[in-house]
C-alpha cells in the first residue's frame, strides 16, 4: 500500500508526562526521511496545537507547526461551527475554559444560563461540580464531552483517571448520555485529522496506545492501524477488545517495521 501521512498519538505513546519515551524522537525522523504527513493527535483537551508542538520540540522531537491537534482543539473548532452565542458551562480546568473563551460561544458561570453542558478532566473534579451539572440540564440542554478516555497514562506511565471517569459521573447523575464526545475516536476529529494530514483515510496509519480510541479510529474509518505497549493497552486488553489492530509493536521506535511491511 501506499502511505502518505502517519496519526500519531501523544501520551503513552511519544510520552509519559514529561518523559520522551525511548526512540520516539527517532521515529518522527524515519516519518520525515520517508516525506510521510504528521498530525500529532491528542486526546488530553487541555492544550491546543501549537502549545503540543512547543512540547514536543521541548524534548527534542521534531514537530512542526500545524501538525498537532487535540480533543480540546476539535471541542473549539465544533463549537465554533455549530454553537457560536450559546451559552457554555464547563466542568473542566482552566485550561479548557480558556479555549472556549477563544471561541464563538460564550462562557458562562451560572449554571441556570446554560445551552451546552462541556464536561472534561479538572483534577479539581468535586460533588459541587455535580450539583451544578444537576442545575445547568434540561430537556434543551446539549450535553458534549471533550474525549472518553477514562484513564491516561501518568508521570511513571500508571494509568490516572482522564476525561471519561468525570464525564461517565456527569452523565451518571443527570442520568443522560453525551450527545456528542468530541475527541478519539469520533468522526469529527478524524476530518480534523485528515485535513491536517491532506490524506485519503486508506493511504493513512494510526498509531497509538489506547484500543478503544486510536485503534478504534483507524479501524472504523479504513485505516492500517498501529498498537504500542508503551501506554494503557495490555495483553489482556488485546486478547479481550473487540478492536483488532493490524499491528502490534513495543514502542513507536518500532514503525518502521511497519512502514518497511506494507512497502512489499
Amino acid at each position: 500500500m501506499t502511505v502518505e501521512g502517519v496519526i500519531v498519538d501523544l501520551d503513552g505513546t511519544v510520552y509519559h508526562g514529561e518523559t520522551l519515551l525511548p526512540g520516539a524522537a527517532s521515529a518522527i525522523d524515519v516519518l520525515r526521511d520517508r516525506g510521510l504527513g504528521i498530525c500529532f493527535f491528542s486526546n488530553n483537551p487541555i492544550h491546543d496545537g501549537s502549545e503540543y508542538v512547543e512540547r514536543l520540540r521541548g524534548m527534542g522531537v521534531d514537530a512542526r507547526e500545524g501538525e498537532a491537534c487535540s480533543s480540546g482543539v476539535v471541542t473549539r473548532e465544533y463549537l465554533n461551527g455549530s454553537h457560536a452565542e450559546d451559552n457554555v458551562f464547563v466542568i473542566g480546568s482552566d485550561q479548557l475554559r480558556g479555549l472556549v473563551e477563544g471561541t464563538n460561544a460564550r462562557l458562562v458561570e451560572d449554571p441556570a444560563e446554560t445551552d451546552v453542558l462541556l464536561a472534561s478532566w479538572t483534577d479539581g473534579f468535586h460533588y459541587h461540580d455535580m450539583v451544578d451539572a444537576l442545575r445547568a440540564v434540561d430537556d434543551d440542554t446539549v450535553f458534549l464531552g471533550t474525549d472518553p478516555d477514562r484513564t491516561f497514562p501518568g508521570e511513571d506511565g500508571d494509568p490516572v483517571p482522564g476525561s471519561g471517569a468525570i464525564i461517565n459521573a456527569v452523565a451518571g447523575v443527570i442520568e443522560r448520555d453525551p450527545d456528542r464526545i468530541l475527541g478519539k475516536p469520533s468522526e469529527i476529529a478524524v476530518q480534523a485529522a485528515l485535513e491536517r494530514l491532506g490524506c485519503a483515510p486508506a493511504d493513512c496509519v494510526i498509531v497509538g496506545d489506547r484500543l478503544e480510541t486510536d485503534i478504534a479510529m483507524g479501524e472504523r474509518n479504513g485505516m492500517t492501524t498501529v498498537l504500542v505497549r508503551t501506554g494503557v493497552s495490555n495483553e489482556r486488553s488485546l486478547e479481550r477488545s473487540a478492536v483488532t489492530p493490524d499491528y502490534v509493536i513495543d514502542s513507536l521506535a518500532d514503525i518502521e517495521q511497519v512502514l518497511t511491511s506494507l512497502d512489499r
